[in-house]
């Protein structure tokens, strides 16, 4: 049988693997000791984690009060941080499932640590609102409880459950779609495992044996699970956009939010992954597995989703000119010009005119570049969070409430203290589990590892006709 071959198709393995060979490199990071590195950025973030723990204890026993917050700018950092985190959530489950029904295959080598970072960056997310309510204790006040006229749901009506709804069924979702794609590498890492290790390993596999009939429901459960998470990458942040776009303030009353912040979620969270599958694959040595491909891919899905949120600017501001409506016009002359205008700018910078970088080839396939370029953009989406909601409520309709915002240090410190919990869980994901999903690796191989697709393959295949025709030939 003659081997596959494509000089157009670029491999997306590369280093001639064998199946053992891939096998040994992506589950040998969980059986061996920590690394050096592993244990000085395990140690940062735990302490990082835990002065975020002190500031949030701090907010919760002296109150609301200990932020910056005034009558006017009732919202801020906290809520920035909220749709921020939120935001670099998307990208996990749209590489995952979006690239899964589309058969995309250059999705195998940075699915599993997306879907991870979906999950660690909606748990940072979910902290906000939780603190935000002041007095913690009562939450229970916002599920339905039993009383005398039955159970009851008092802020049933509010735009804010509404994220409740949608974030915990996209959490729930991601979660499930994260863990299915993890059984069959937890089973090759329990085959591998002796003692206590084994047995934990074969708890977490569920009993899978790697029969035909596994392989099967493993397919379909990931594909529905794909189609149900599609349009829940769409749904969450146009929900929470509408807590935005339901008031009368101007500058948020606009229709155009949710696709706006859609593109805005995508763009932040192919960065965020960038940053992360750059630091993982030199750390790791997993260069074989996430290739310049990847990265050139994911640069493209940068460029374009950049240039739609360019384009949301810009029919922003065309929209609060055209409606001839004065206070609308105030709200956007007062974001480029007024006291933020530092981080109307920012945003301007990292958001529109940095991703224009990729539209040169060498560029996209510059690692340096485009690690620098992927913190910009995420810097950029927080300055974007931080426009729309810290800008338009200090310049309200009465010149006489209009007031400054600047953090305390308990907010910064709550900001910070969601990082040293981000990468806390991702270094435990790190050790725990491959970071690169060995099964789909391996499924993928024979259509794109560099001894079958590409240059190598060419010779590879003459090499081998060459063989088998000079055997022919001896035989008769």
């Amino acid at each position: 049988m003659s081997a596959v071959v494509s000089s157009i198709r670029k491999p997306l393995i590369t280093g001639h693997k064998t199946y053992h060979q891939i096998t040994e490199d992506l589950i040998s990071p969980t059986e061996k000791t920590p690394t050096k590195e592993w244990v000085i950025g395990f140690v940062l973030s735990v302490a990082v984690l835990t002065y975020g723990v002190f500031c949030i204890l701090w907010t919760i026993w002296v109150g609301i009060g200990s932020w910056n917050l005034n009558r006017t700018i009732n919202w801020s950092w906290d809520i920035t941080n909220f749709v921020w985190w939120i935001g670099i959530g998307h990208a996990g489950t749209l590489i995952s499932a979006i690239l899964l029904l589309f058969r995309q295959k250059w999705r195998t080598g940075v699915n599993r640590a997306a879907e991870a970072m979906t999950i660690f960056a909606v748990m940072c997310a979910g902290l906000f609102p939780l603190i935000h309510m002041g007095r913690i204790w009562l939450a229970m006040f916002i599920l339905p409880y039993p009383n005398t006229r039955g159970p009851i749901w008092p802020n049933f009506n509010s735009p804010l459950l509404w994220d409740v709804f949608a974030i915990s069924t996209y959490l729930t979702v991601s979660l499930l779609f994260w863990y299915t794609g993890l059984v069959p590498d937890f089973a090759t890492v329990r085959d591998r495992a002796k003692g206590l290790r084994r047995k934990i390993y074969n708890t977490l596999s569920f009993g899978w044996t790697g029969s035909a009939k596994h392989w099967q429901r493993w397919e379909s459960l990931s594909l529905v699970l794909a189609g149900i998470s599609t349009p829940l990458v769409l749904s969450v942040h146009t929900i929470v956009s509408f807590d935005f776009a339901t008031s009368v303030i101007p500058g948020w009353h606009t229709t155009i939010f949710p696709p706006y912040f859609v593109a805005g979620a995508i763009f932040s969270g192919f960065a965020m992954v960038l940053t992360l599958m750059i630091i993982t694959r030199k750390l790791l040595h997993l260069e074989d597995y996430i290739t310049i491909e990847h990265i050139e891919s994911m640069n493209k899905v940068i460029l374009l989703t950049g240039t739609i949120v360019g384009v949301a600017y810009l029919t922003e501001l065309f929209i609060a000119w055209y409606s001839g409506y004065v206070y609308e016009q105030f709200a956007f002359f007062n974001r480029a010009l007024g006291p933020y205008w530092w981080s109307y700018f920012g945003m301007m910078f990292c958001n529109v005119i940095s991703p224009q970088f990729f539209w040169k080839k060498s560029w996209r396939r510059n690692i340096t570049l485009t690690f620098f370029l992927s913190i910009v953009v995420n810097i950029g989406m927080w300055f974007e969070r931080f426009v729309i909601i810290a800008t338009t409520l200090a310049r309200d309709y009465l010149p006489s409430s209009w007031s400054l915002y600047s953090p305390s240090w308990v907010e910064i410190g709550i900001y910070i203290g969601t990082f040293g919990l981000f990468f806390t869980c991702y270094l435990i994901f790190v050790r725990v589990a491959p970071v690169v999903a060995v099964a789909e690796i391996k499924a993928i191989l024979k259509s794109g590892g560099d001894q079958y697709v590409g240059e190598n393959a060419i010779h590879h295949h003459s090499h081998h006709e060459d063989n088998h025709g000079s055997s022919h030939n001896e035989h008769h």
